[in-house]
């Protein structure tokens, strides 16, 4: 990596219902602390856990209906107004 690639700042975005877009210089390791090759200066890390390339995300969250944002609640209690 040359000097100039290595000063570019990280910028990670949460895509709605969707993954992480990570842009920049960042150290990416599995759970062994072993680097995890990134063949992209942009690459998308799976939030859904259905990708098959995981820890990349290959669109699965589309067929899987994940959601980022979570449903309408109702209240778990009501009181009646007398």
């Amino acid at each position: 990596m040359s000097a100039a690639a290595s000063t570019r700042p990280v910028s990670i975005t949460a895509c709605p219902d969707g993954p992480l877009l990570v842009r920049g210089d960042l150290a990416l390791v599995d759970e062994n602390g072993l680097p995890v090759t990134t063949n992209r200066r942009t690459f998308a890390l799976c939030r859904c856990g259905a990708s098959a390339i995981r820890p990349f995300c290959d669109g699965s969250h589309k067929l899987v209906g994940f959601r980022t944002t979570p449903p309408a609640r109702t209240p778990a209690v009501t009181f009646d107004e007398a």
